[in-house]
Order: C-alpha cells, then sequence, then structure tokens
C-alpha cells in the first residue's frame, strides 16, 4: 500500500507555525491537517463524536506491521504521560503497540496494550520506563480502570529511556493483523502532574486481600459471608463419599497385581508401562499439590499502602501475621526489576484463617485441607507443603532437598533462579551432605514418604538458539580459580595434550593452555566447520550432570537407602542433563508449563532412557477469579481451567512413562504479588480466603478420579 502523508504540524507545548486554535500540548488525530504519515493504514470517512471525543476512523490492514506514524515539526516540552483518546471498533481485544523515538540514538520508548472492545477512552501512556514488576507484582490491575467517572486504559509496562523533549517520532501500530482491524484515534497530549500511574494501583486490595475492583461467585464481602462460606463447605465435606475402599491405605489400586510388596515406595515396570508401587505393593499414581502451606499469603505492605483499604493494625491479635523481610538478590533473574521487595509484609491468607477459626486456625486448617485433597481425589502431598501434614499420614508426601551454600557457582545465561551449583567444588559436597541430613531427618523411616526432589529449575541450559552449549560457555569464562573451570580444562589437556592440536579441533588462535584460564574467557559457539567444539561440550554437559547427580545421590543412599530420588525438577535442560539424572535417579521430574505434559519433554528421549516420568509441577489461570496474572499457561476462564486440567491429566495417566502429575499450586497467590519474586497469578484451587473454586475443584475431582480408576 502506497504511503499517504496529511500535511501539519505538531507541537506539544509549543505552538511555533500551528493553528492558534489548537490546544497546547495536543494534536488531534480526527483533524484533517494532522500531521500523519501512514503505512498500511487507510483513513476512512469524516471525523465523528463518540462518547464525548471527536474521532476519526483508521483501519489497519494485513500486513506484517501496518503503523500511523506523527512526527512532530517542532521538541517536545517534558511531560509525564501522553494521553490518547482512543476507541477498539472491533468485537474483540486489538494489541496496539506505541512507540516513541526520541532525536538522540538509544532514546526509544516501547508499550504494547491490550485494547478492549468497548466505548472510547482515554490511554495513557507513561513518557518513562513502567512496569508492574517496579511495583512489587508480576501481573498488573486489569485496564481500564475507573478514575473519577473517567474509563482510563493505562500502559502498564513502558520499556526503554526517553527525553521527552526531544522526540523524533510518535508510531502506532497493530502487530500482524490477519484481518483488518480498525481503531478511532482522537487527541494526543502530553500531561503533567496527574500520576494515573499511582492511580491505577490505589486501594486494588480489600481487607480480605481480595483484588477490590471486580466480582466472581467466591467473593467475600463480610466476614459473616466468610463463615457462612466455611460452614456450608464443612458439611459437604462430612458428607463426601470415601473414594479410597477399593485402595491400599497409602492409595495404591487394588486391581493391579503382580508387584513386588517392599513396605516402601519403589518403581517397577510391568508390561511396557512403568509405576510407582506402594509399600503394600499396590500401582499408585501420584496425583499431588505443590505448596500446600498455610503461609501463602504473604505480600509486602511497606511502601506501597496506598495499594491497600482497610490494612489491620500492626499491634493486637492481628500483629501475629505481620512480618518484615529482605528478598533484595541481585543473582536472582526472577527478582530483577521488582520493586516494594523488602520492609514489612502482611500474610492475608493466613488472617482469614485465623477470622474463621480463631486461636485454633492452624489445626483447623490442616484438619480441612487434607479433608480437601482426598475429596478432590488428591493422593500427594506435593514440594513445599507443611511437614506436618504428611506427618499426620494420610496422605503420602515428597521433601525436597535444599542445597545451599558458599560454594562456587557457574553461569549458564539463564540464572532465572540463580548460577548452577558448582559441583566440582568440596563446598558443594559438604553442602549437600548438610542439606540430605537436614531432609532426612526423622523421615527415613517413614513408609509414607515418597521420596525426595533435590533443587528446583536449575540452570542447566542457557537461552537463545546455542542455549544448550550455555553450561560449557560459561563455564569457560568463568572466574580462573573455578573448579569447574579447572576440571574441563583438565578434561580437554586429557583429549588434546597439546594447545595446538585444541586449536585445529575448534578453530581458534590458543598459543597456550594458560589462555584458556582467563577469567572472562570467550569459548566459540558450535558450528557445523567445527564438529569437536559441540562434542567437547556434549562430553563437559555429561560430565558436570553427572557429577551433580551422582553427589546427591549417594548421599541420599548413605542417610536413607529407603525413599526414592525423584530428581530435580527441570524446567530448563539438555540431552545430558537428563540422560545423567536417569542414570542417578529412580524417577525424572519436570516442571512442564505446556498444553499436555508430553509437550513439556523428550518423551522418545526417556523411553530410550527406560527411566520413569513424574510431573512435578503445571498449572493453568485465568484472571476471572481476582489476581491479576494468568499464571505460566493461561486460559480464557475459570471453566477452561477444569477443562485443561482433565485434558493433562488423562494425557499423563495414559502415557506409560508417566507415574504421576503434581499441581501447582493450593492456593492463589496473593493479588499484589508473593514475597520471592511477586508472581500474582489464579492458579490456586482455592482462594486468599481458603474458599474452595467450587466449579474448577469439582473437575479436578472428576479427572483425579479417572485417572486413578480409569475402567470406572
Amino acid at each position: 500500500m502506497k504511503r499517504i502523508v496529511f500535511a501539519g504540524c505538531l507541537s506539544l507545548l509549543v505552538l511555533d507555525g500551528c493553528h492558534a486554535d489548537t490546544p497546547a500540548a495536543s494534536i488531534d488525530l480526527a483533524a484533517a491537517t494532522a500531521p500523519v504519515t501512514l503505512d498500511h493504514v487507510r483513513r476512512d470517512g469524516a471525523p465523528q463524536a463518540v462518547a464525548g471525543f471527536t474521532l476519526q476512523r483508521y483501519t489497519f490492514e494485513v500486513a506484517a506491521a501496518p503503523t500511523l506514524t506523527v512526527t512532530p515539526a517542532h521538541a517536545w516540552s517534558a511531560g509525564d504521560e501522553l494521553h490518547v483518546q482512543v476507541q477498539n471498533a472491533m468485537p474483540w481485544a486489538v494489541t496496539l503497540t506505541v512507540d516513541i523515538d526520541g532525536a538522540s540514538p538509544g532514546q526509544h520508548l516501547h508499550a504494547q496494550i491490550g485494547l478492549p472492545a468497548g466505548p472510547a477512552q482515554t490511554l495513557v501512556i507513561p513518557l518513562h520506563a513502567a512496569s508492574p514488576r517496579a511495583m512489587g507484582m508480576q501481573a498488573a490491575p486489569p485496564m481500564p480502570f475507573d478514575d473519577d467517572g473517567r474509563a482510563i486504559l493505562l500502559a502498564t509496562t513502558v520499556e526503554g529511556t526517553l527525553d521527552p523533549r526531544a522526540v523524533r517520532a510518535l508510531r502506532f501500530g497493530i502487530p500482524a493483523p490477519q484481518a483488518a482491524q480498525t481503531l478511532l484515534l482522537g487527541r494526543v497530549e502530553a500531561v503533567s502532574g496527574q500520576d494515573l500511574q499511582q492511580a491505577a494501583y490505589s486501594g486494588i486490595v480489600d481487607r480480605y486481600g481480595q483484588a477490590s475492583r471486580a466480582r466472581w461467585p467466591e467473593k467475600i464481602d463480610s466476614d459473616a459471608t466468610l463463615h457462612a462460606a466455611h460452614a456450608h463447605e464443612r458439611s459437604t465435606l462430612e458428607q463426601a463419599k470415601a473414594e479410597w475402599v477399593r485402595q491400599d491405605k497409602c492409595g495404591g489400586r487394588l486391581d493391579v497385581q503382580n508387584l513386588a510388596r517392599t513396605g516402601w515406595f519403589h518403581t517397577q515396570k510391568q508390561g511396557g508401562r512403568w509405576r510407582l508401587v506402594t509399600p503394600e505393593g499396590h500401582a499408585f499414581f501420584s496425583l499431588g499439590v505443590n505448596a500446600v502451606t498455610a503461609d501463602g499469603g504473604r505480600s509486602y505492605v511497606e511502601g506501597r499502602e496506598f495499594m491497600f483499604t482497610d490494612l489491620p493494625p500492626n499491634n493486637g491479635e492481628w500483629a501475629a501475621f505481620y512480618g518484615s523481610g529482605d528478598n533484595r538478590n541481585g543473582d536472582q533473574g526472577a527478582s530483577h526489576g521488582i520493586g516494594y521487595n523488602h520492609g514489612r509484609w502482611f500474610d492475608f491468607y493466613a488472617a482469614n484463617l485465623y477470622r474463621v477459626d480463631g486461636q485454633g486456625w492452624l489445626d483447623a486448617w490442616r484438619t480441612r485441607t487434607l479433608q480437601r485433597l482426598q475429596a478432590w481425589g488428591f493422593n500427594t502431598i506435593g514440594n513445599w507443603s507443611d511437614d506436618a501434614l504428611g506427618q499426620a499420614h494420610r496422605l503420602p508426601y515428597t521433601r525436597s532437598i535444599n542445597i545451599a551454600g558458599d560454594y562456587a557457582n557457574v553461569a549458564s545465561g539463564y540464572d532465572y533462579w540463580g548460577r548452577m551449583p558448582d559441583p566440582f567444588d568440596p563446598r558443594f559436597v559438604q553442602a549437600t551432605e548438610a542439606a540430605v541430613t537436614k531432609a532426612s531427618a526423622g523421615v527415613r523411616d517413614d513408609p509414607w514418604l515418597l521420596g525426595y526432589f533435590a533443587d528446583n529449575e536449575l540452570a542447566w541450559a542457557g537461552s537463545g538458539p546455542q542455549g544448550r552449549w550455555g553450561l560449557a560457555l560459561g563455564t569457560l569464562a568463568g572466574d580462573a580459580k573455578s573448579p569447574a573451570k579447572q576440571a574441563f580444562i583438565v578434561m580437554l589437556r586429557k583429549k588434546y595434550v597439546a594447545p595446538e592440536t585444541l586449536s585445529a579441533a575448534w578453530g581458534i588462535a590458543l598459543g597456550s593452555w594458560d589462555a584458556l584460564n582467563v577469567t572472562g574467557f570467550v569459548a566459540p559457539a558450535p558450528n557445523e566447520a567445527h564438529p569437536a567444539i559441540a562434542a567437547d561440550y556434549s562430553a563437559w554437559l555429561r560430565r558436570y550432570a553427572d557429577t551433580y547427580f551422582r553427589t546427591v545421590a549417594e548421599a541420599i543412599r548413605r542417610h536413607d537407602p529407603h525413599h526414592l530420588f525423584l530428581g530435580g525438577r527441570f524446567a530448563v535442560n539438555t540431552p545430558e542433563a537428563v540422560a545423567a539424572c536417569a542414570q542417578y535417579c529412580d524417577v525424572v521430574s519436570f516442571n512442564v508449563y505446556a498444553d499436555l505434559p508430553q509437550h513439556g519433554f523428550d518423551a522418545a528421549a526417556l523411553r530410550q532412557l527406560d527411566k520413569p516420568v513424574l510431573i512435578s509441577e503445571f498449572h493453568f489461570g485465568s484472571d476471572d477469579r481476582g489476581p491479576f496474572g494468568k499464571g505460566v499457561v493461561s486460559v480464557w476462564n475459570e471453566q477452561q481451567r477444569g477443562e485443561a486440567y482433565a485434558k493433562f491429566v488423562a494425557a499423563a495417566a495414559a502415557d506409560p512413562s508417566i507415574v504421576g502429575a503434581h499441581w501447582f499450586q493450593y492456593t492463589d497467590q496473593p493479588v499484589t504479588g508473593r514475597l520471592l519474586d511477586g508472581e500474582n497469578s489464579h492458579i490456586g484451587l482455592v482462594g486468599i480466603t481458603d474458599i474452595p473454586f467450587g466449579g474448577f475443584v469439582e473437575g479436578v475431582h472428576v479427572a483425579n478420579r479417572n485417572a486413578v480408576h480409569p475402567h470406572e
């Protein structure tokens, strides 16, 4: 499509040469003289009055990047926000991008907004970097919000840097539309002093820790309603039909014969299918829930009290639900950019449990939670859960080995939860011994213990097309004193003997072995011309993983010879790491965030390795029950959460390699973000008020029953 330029000039706060009747600090995209360039965009019809705005219809056509560009004729004066009158004319939400180019290199702001269908409104774009992460949470409040009767759509995430006084262009675009999309645009104004970003986050949480601006069936509006909801559930749980009559005491299936009875949970392959087996010798498909704990409602309040309405006083009976902490962790990618990450916090979930059951709230919660899990068809208490739930011996449980200490580490380029532990460091061996000693204390002789996980989502790979080799590249780039780096160099010297031989194999200039032993060494990326690079990196990745998993496995066997080693809960992985895990672990565990379990790991490789698989995390989230985030795998609404759960669990139960699936997590995350990293998604079985999401848990119950009793 040809480019069309509408002549005119834009001067925000400076009127030089523009029409005298143009308001200061504004440009009207509905005016015939608006200085715009249209690229795969057409201007349709005459301006029209809509809800008090005068708007012009623009159609963004099917193209890679249809764009409407406004080019200022003069400099802008400084402003805090850009206000744009806009309406989405489509019956669906449209993704709108807004780019503001500065006059100097590196000066650029980018915002991407989900523009909902509906009436005309004001789009507000901060003229500086902004993010919900800076406000202490990963997902922002829903937009638009009501600002004293005005519908305001705030761009909550803006990336880049800009001097508003030196702007070269303002671009509106829709990325790669599959059909023509029509927007109505009107006045564009630079505004100072309104601080609508703060207004967007003000009062977003009510006294119960719920999102204040939305309604949903389980929402609580008074203490009386809270008590009534729990009373109704108590009667329902008491009447629930026990489904354990066809199972042994640990939840094993009585209809599967000829499995070994060892007195401990173990794995066994039967007829081409891997199974977990209960201590009594019965098949067990582990259906678990992670983070079943009463302290998951903690969120920082210090410095952002404006977000909360009716916070309880920090004294008297409510003082027990306040605490303080500090989660400023520069080495952990998950925490980057998270503001309000230290100081005083409040635990909304525990406070609501106290509202329901008074001083005995914790014991009452434990009893109720175990009743729920059994009534909903779960048979395992998953990772990071209250130890007392496992000790009640009503459901099998898992333990986490959390290895921490002052040992060396290696960057892989992913490092979301931090850098990789260096298993070649003797201090790592000592830390592992201490962690296993702690994890196995008091449980090594407990037949209800399913097994141990070690660590969580370690950075076995980096990012991007060369991500598989991230740990090898990071090892060679490490400090000269790095134990892992020294071990890698020894391995290369043993293979190549002379540095010239390595130079030829890798296609690099290497005058001596000492040249490798410098901090920041830039190793070559694997390429077709030098296949030895990939071969050497692969050998190193396998040795690294072997050393890690062997160290942990040997410590477990020393302290607890009875129970299963359930793996390392892979998020990112390499073939080498998975193969090493399969060699030293009883089960290979994957945290799978995908529509089906088989889409989260290499199922064919696991069949070749001939090891059972446990899905140690999965979930589906939506944003129609309070928290703003939709989780890692999102669906449109609560009903689809249940449908997605049923599909996932059915696919897991039908797979001959998969021996269980564990949901993450029991309770919704706080609206304003959990302490660790600001996650604030609706992914729970119950809400912050401890009210179950009725339709969802009923769907979960049916899916769990079908997985455990597939022939009924």
